[in-house]
């Protein structure tokens, strides 16, 4: 049965990937795209997701604009480690042709109007800072009670990638993600616990390279520069971090990970600001209303990233 799928992204080279991997995913119909920010602008990432769509063979999904910075902050600039790891533009400084469509005001209203269309056989996939997300959930409490939500985001058992303790999605903004996991009634988790252990490496991207499509050499170049972002900033791991694309294999397939049931909350004051962890106010609570993927299936997932994105890559 296919499921209608939102992806949130602040695009950004994996989320890119998780957009190539969710369209070559028969299961899904991706229905719209809503933007934030996070690894670029808002406005830098819904112009990204334009023209990758275009690129990706599926122009006619529709991009929303969403909200422009965190709850509690009048701005938002781009970090430097951002603008290293994903390029000044986003997607390793791949230059792509500008979109013939143009992004639509009122993410927040889409994300509220789906859910109550199409409910249960609905999945929002966030895949960045959730603003948008907890906007839905103030404005309305149905989105709340009915949405069922994929996150990439935290982390549970081990470090944090920005602090000793903060993922950075979670860092951007973490009053909206503490009132997710405190307002929401379905959340899935799939922090650095998992993504850190799905590792693409250039003997991948070299086989995108070798198909020679525009898709194809435009997903190898942007990956190639995230690889090689990933030499500096984390050595050990030998490849690049899958982050966003786990969060939509795991839409597809929750078989995919192991997933923990946990009352979840974000750590907004003090020393740990940004930190996932358990909700000591609910930890005996018998409603969870979130769970932390805390193991993968690593062989299976890269499989099935490469057939799905493969997919993509060879037919635009």
């Amino acid at each position: 049965m296919t499921k209608k799928a939102i992806l949130d992204l602040d695009t950004g080279i994996d989320d890119a990937l998780a957009l190539a991997y969710a369209l070559g995913s028969p299961e899904l119909e991706v229905i719209g795209v809503t933007c934030t920010y996070g690894n670029v602008l808002l406005d830098t990432g819904a112009a990204n997701n334009l023209a990758l769509l275009e690129l990706f063979g599926a122009p006619d999904v529709p991009v929303y604009l969403g909200e422009p910075h965190a709850l509690m902050r009048d701005g938002f600039e781009v970090l430097d480690i951002s603008a290293f790891i994903h390029g000044a533009n986003g997607i390793g400084e791949v230059a792509l042709e500008k979109a013939r469509a143009e992004a639509r005001e009122g993410g927040v209203d889409f994300l509220i109007d789906s859910v109550r269309e199409h409910g249960d056989d609905l999945v929002i996939i966030a895949t960045g800072p959730l603003t948008n997300i907890a906007a839905a959930a103030a404005k309305d409490a149905a989105f709340a009670d009915n949405a069922h939500i994929v996150i990439m985001g935290g982390a549970l058992t081990v470090p944090g990638n920005v602090s000793p303790w903060a993922e950075a999605n979670i860092n951007q903004d973490p009053d909206a993600a503490n009132n997710v996991f405190r307002a929401a009634a379905d959340v899935t988790m799939i922090g650095l616990d998992v993504t850190l252990q799905t590792l693409l490496t250039s003997r991948h991207t070299a086989q995108w390279r070798e198909l020679g499509t525009p898709a194809a050499i435009a997903l190898a170049d942007m990956t190639d520069y995230y690889i090689k972002a990933y030499e500096t900033t984390a050595p050990h791991l030998g490849g690049c971090g899958l982050h966003d694309p786990l969060a939509v294999g795991v839409a597809v397939d929750p078989s995919l990970v192991t997933l923990l049931p946990i009352n979840l909350k974000v750590d907004v004051e003090g020393e740990t600001r940004g930190r996932t962890i358990g909700d000591e106010v609910r930890l005996n609570d018998p409603v969870r209303t979130a769970r932390a993927a805390v193991a993968v299936d690593v062989d299976r997932f890269l499989s099935e990233f490469m057939t799905r994105v493969g997919r993509v890559a060879a037919n635009n």
